[in-house]
């Protein structure tokens, strides 16, 4: 790509927000050209403005920005794609002003995953559910329109569970352990989490047992038609920075090694910056994966699986592992909206 597309990040100085800016900042297709947060930060250096939490130092040209306020009245003109990281209940209102001033919003929040006409989009799931953006733009009369990826934990248990649907896969049982980074860099006290385990996460099982029918549903030509498949989940917070764990049981009837077969074989993306090599990674020690040793496989971008064995009542049992604010957030916006450049849906 000759010439990169001018993007902007809605939410900038949260822990996705921040996210964002760290991996678009040298990315080869786009340019952050636009950083928005509250009032009160508008105006300001996005170094100045930003509680940096990453590691890294900030990116220059990223820290230089000026912060704008974050409707879309304010973002620039030359501005095509804004990858959203706000909170549900600003983005529910912001990300329908961007689409229907002519922006695709690349939105990691959950305000509109489940509305029958936005696309809920893991691109090496089910990328056909994109065509839905034709629906949506005539439903609703926008000239942009708003794209979606799942919550973290889901996108990892969809990622593993995608390749078992040709195996008669029926019912899935999950319990995750959840990083901390994933309730946002204020989200828990850390007293209220070392030497600890939270196990409560405020509408987390009820979004990975209904988005996962969703993803793993059908696009009739009109809409998607769900999963024929039960999902019921246990969501908990455990003392680990970043990279969710999920004990997942599965009912279906194949060996270990037909399952690990399966999932080692979900096919990688080609072309885009942001595809993993291997979207799933099979391992067979038995201590692992280790959100220390595996979350940052491919930048992040795999799903890390280990101790796919029997279990006596449901067929298979398995451990999974992913980068939350990386697979499971910023970086699968920003996949999204290469699979959307792919695809020319972005002009």
């Amino acid at each position: 790509m000759s010439v990169k597309i001018k993007v902007g990040v809605l939410g900038s100085t949260g822990a996705v927000g921040q996210r964002f800016c760290q991996l678009l900042a040298h990315h080869p297709w786009f340019e952050i050209a636009a950083v928005t947060a509250s009032e009160r930060s508008a105006g300001k250096r996005y170094a100045d403005a930003v509680d940096w939490r990453l590691g890294t130092p900030i990116p220059e040209d990223v820290g230089n920005l000026r912060v704008i306020p974050t409707k879309s009245e304010h973002m620039l003109g030359d501005v095509k794609i804004v990858f959203s990281a706000l909170p549900a209940d600003v983005a529910k209102k912001v990300e329908a002003m961007y689409a229907d001033d002519g922006f695709v919003v690349s939105s990691n929040a959950a305000s509109y995953r489940m509305f029958d006409d936005i696309p809920l989009v893991i691109p090496e799931v089910n990328s056909e559910h994109l065509k839905l953006v034709n629906a949506q733009r005539d439903n609703r009369g926008w000239s942009g329109f708003i794209v979606t990826n799942p919550n973290c934990s889901t996108i990892m248990l969809v990622m593993t569970l995608k390749p078992l649907m040709p195996l008669g896969l029926t019912d899935v049982k999950v319990a995750t352990m959840q990083a901390v980074s994933g309730a946002g860099y204020t989200g828990v006290p850390s007293m209220g989490i070392l030497d600890n385990v939270v196990p409560y996460i405020g509408g987390e099982e009820e979004k990975m047992e209904i988005e996962t029918l969703k993803l793993l549903g059908e696009f009739d030509g009109k809409k998607v038609v769900n999963a024929s498949l039960t999902v019921s989940a246990i969501c908990n917070r455990v003392p680990v920075i970043d990279g969710h764990t999920e004990s997942v049981w599965v009912n279906v009837d194949a060996t270990p090694e037909r399952v690990k077969e399966a999932m080692a074989s979900l096919p990688p993306l080609k072309g885009l910056p942001s595809a993993p090599e291997q979207p799933v990674i099979v391992r067979e020690e038995d201590d692992r994966p280790q959100p220390r040793l595996d979350r940052d496989v491919y930048n992040g971008m795999s799903v890390t699986v280990g101790r796919v064995r029997k279990d006596v009542a449901t067929g298979i049992k398995y451990t999974l592992m992913g980068h939350n604010t990386i697979r499971g957030a910023a970086g699968a916006s920003i996949l999204n909206a290469e699979m959307l450049v792919d695809l020319g849906l972005v002009k």
